[in-house]
């Protein structure tokens, strides 16, 4: 295996204070995420001019994506719901995931189709256009991070403890098979994914506090490190160059409030050698 490029002294701080950062999409021209500590979803610009968009009733996990007609979807991952913000700012429940499981939900992305998946415990679940949900995947080590290629044909997650991204083939109804590992990690430990241009994946890494670019079959490309844990990453900015990642303090779970009332959240940005492509 190569020798790893650090990319550290290039590493620039776009926002601080953050209480928790996830969930990082790049949407109308700004990077859009959820500080899960502070119950918010905030948006940010290239230049760090911020504001608070979103103000929800549930603390975490609640992981975003949005629907064709540019309305926000919400997971609200305790509760087992999706929750959709209206146009008038009201949020409502647009799908609910309690009939599959109640052992909790994480990320959504919604694909080209407009299929939204959204992972957690019980696996993977594929909420259609038409408002059915059903469970197209399970038994995964630790679920977190998802990306769908541009031409919807692949959806890679993130298994933290198995230390590995898995691919599936989707079908036209959205289904998956041809379950694989698309990359083994060996000592990575993966959060938030995102897919670039070069058909690699970037992820986080908290427990190793850095953002790993790599190929399919785990060639390690590039690292960027950081001084706490990364928790998510996503390509975007004007030509979708800039690798956004979201990192914080990580002192375990017992400790999340704890780390939240610390706010030791930062955003920070670093030029990628590929623009981001896919989903979300």
């Amino acid at each position: 295996m190569p020798a790893t490029q650090t990319l550290a002294p290039e590493v620039q701080t776009l926002m601080t204070g953050l209480a928790m950062g996830e969930s990082p999409r790049w949407h109308e021209d700004r990077l859009w995420f959820s500080d899960w500590g502070a119950q918010e979803i905030i948006a940010v610009d290239i230049s760090g001019k911020s504001e608070v968009l979103v103000r929800v009733p549930f603390f975490l996990p609640f992981c975003i994506d949005w629907l064709p007609d540019g309305r926000l979807l919400i997971v609200s991952g305790r509760e087992g719901l999706v929750m959709v913000r209206e146009r008038d700012g009201s949020l409502i429940s647009h799908a609910d995931l309690r009939g599959l499981s109640d052992k909790g939900w994480n990320e959504i992305v919604v694909d080209g189709r407009s299929n939204a998946y959204i992972n957690g415990g019980p696996g993977i679940a594929l909420l259609t256009p038409n408002g059915s949900v059903r469970q197209v995947a399970d038994s995964f080590a630790f679920p977190n991070g998802m990306a769908i290629t541009p031409d919807n044909s692949t959806l890679i997650i993130a298994e933290s403890h198995g230390k590995r991204l898995t691919a599936f083939d989707i079908a036209a109804d959205g289904s998956l098979s041809n379950r694989r590992v698309w990359a083994d990690l060996h000592d990575g430990v993966p959060d938030g994914i995102c897919i670039d241009a070069d058909n690699c994946v970037w992820y986080a890494d908290v427990p190793n506090k850095r953002c790993v670019r790599v190929r399919e079959g785990g060639e390690v490309l590039q690292t960027v490190n950081a001084d706490r844990g990364c928790f998510a990453c996503m390509l975007g900015g004007p030509d979708k160059r800039t690798l956004f990642v979201v990192a914080t303090e990580w002192r375990g779970m017992e400790k999340v409030a704890e780390v939240a009332q610390s706010r030791t959240g930062r955003l920070l940005t670093v030029e990628a050698p590929a623009p981001g492509v896919g989903w979300p």
